[in-house]
């Protein structure tokens, strides 16, 4: 099953959202809230599938925080929810200036 951003969009608009443990401490290791990774998903996009995850699909996202912080947001679709499963500030020496294109 392929997704799209409006997808995952629909479900936080009805609070169908799933909270890892992981993403939590990351979040708080990295510094961002909740509304950043909210606001990541209203004014972002769909950058990479992976849809051979377990559970189920995911993507990766990169949008922005009201800060203006590039933001990389991995989570799945599945059971009705969007699961978060990490967030993180994409490293300047693994993407190019679009923080949508991996070096290679």
């Amino acid at each position: 099953m392929i997704f799209d951003i409006n997808d995952i969009r629909e479900l936080l608009k009805k609070g169908n959202i799933q909270w890892s443990g992981h993403i939590l401490t990351r979040m708080q290791q990295r510094g961002m809230k909740v509304k950043d990774i909210i606001e990541c998903i209203f004014n972002g996009e769909i950058i990479e599938y992976y849809p051979e995850d377990y559970p189920f699909p995911s993507c990766l996202i990169l949008g922005y925080s009201n800060r203006g912080e590039g933001i990389h947001l991995v989570c799945s679709l599945g059971q009705d929810n969007v699961w978060m499963i990490t967030a993180y500030y994409p490293d300047k020496n693994e993407w190019l200036k679009d923080l949508k294109t991996r070096r290679r």
